[in-house]
């Protein structure tokens, strides 16, 4: 529990900076430096940094990246923390998918959270620079057959996709595992971010409500997204409004990068290096509570995003890959 009454229950793990994809709203579109290899975090050192957390209370892990799946060892990685006693799950591109169906199964991870910007595939190259859309669909589909419940992040950008809004929201109308989240357009270091490209948790409501009825679910406390049903759908819709509506009030969420660094929050600068001081043998126990008892109530600290030199501000921190989404 933190300062602010908060109990924080699920960790999120990045494994890698890498990816298979280049979307510049993640990753900086020049001089991006990966991580060596030596500095990232082996499946051992993630199994017992995840088993010392569960230790302490998480309940829920989440692997993350970069690109999960590009890790030549994360299928070792998922079975070694699916016997954990957690919920397991992760968020991908999909394009891997296919190749760790058995493993998901087995580790028992049994929902997925797919990153896709489009339903078009040349607007998919546009904004991934890759040529990967067709694979992606037919993974989706693969998931959802296989009984999978599928997450859907679109991050929406006014110049890029905003008139898919009401696309991705039809695609929950017959499948019940199927949930979209729309994500307001947040800043980190070089993804070019301009609050003016970003389209309010509001502005979304009215565009779907201009298209479909629906009707707003209850949610769970810790919930990032408020989420909605349209008339007669099957699957769900919701809004991850970060910038314009936060929910930092039930944030439950503590996150480890794939080089070993404690973070609070993902708009927090500061860190604790948790890898070192294990690969020197201390107790990180000690080092995780008095990090986590610095924990801002909201934004990491910094200031309002609609404050003058904000983007400056949330720029002094990583890139969202090198953090872990």
């Amino acid at each position: 529990m933190d300062k602010f009454g908060r109990v924080h229950n699920y960790l999120r793990i990045s494994l890698t900076d890498k990816c298979n994809l280049r979307c510049n709203y993640c990753m900086p579109q020049e001089d991006m430096q990966f991580m060596p290899s030596a500095w990232l975090m082996s499946a051992a050192e993630i199994r017992t940094l995840a088993g010392i957390f569960v230790d302490m209370g998480v309940q829920k892990i989440r692997l993350t990246g970069g690109e999960p799946l590009v890790r030549k060892d994360v299928g070792q990685i998922i079975e070694s923390l699916g016997e954990l006693p957690v919920s397991l799950t992760l968020t991908t591109n999909a394009v891997f998918v296919e190749q760790y169906m058995g493993t998901l199964k087995k580790a028992g991870v049994r929902s997925l959270n797919i990153s896709l910007d489009t339903l078009q595939e040349e607007r998919f190259k546009t904004i991934t620079r890759r040529d990967h859309f067709k694979k992606t669909l037919d993974n989706i589909h693969l998931l959802l057959a296989e009984g999978f419940s599928v997450k859907l992040n679109m991050v929406v950008m006014r110049d890029l996709n905003v008139e898919e809004v009401n696309d991705f929201v039809e695609l929950t109308r017959n499948q019940p595992n199927l949930h979209v989240r729309f994500i307001e357009f947040m800043p980190f270091n070089g993804n070019q971010w301009d609050f003016s490209r970003m389209v309010p948790y509001q502005t979304l409501l009215d565009t779907i409500g201009g298209q479909f009825e629906f009707e707003a679910l209850a949610g769970e406390a810790n919930d990032t997204a408020r989420c909605f049903r349209i008339q007669d759908g099957q699957g769900t819709f919701g809004i991850i409004s970060t910038i314009t509506n936060h929910f930092c009030a039930g944030c439950n969420r503590i996150r480890i990068t794939a080089d070993g660094k404690l973070k609070n929050c993902l708009f927090d600068t500061t860190e604790v290096d948790l890898l070192k001081a294990m690969r020197q043998g201390e107790d990180v126990k000690p080092l995780i509570y008095s990090h986590f008892q610095a924990k801002h109530f909201a934004h990491g600290g910094h200031s309002d995003f609609t404050d003058k030199g904000a983007k400056a501000e949330y720029e002094t921190n990583r890139s969202m890959i090198a953090i872990g989404g």
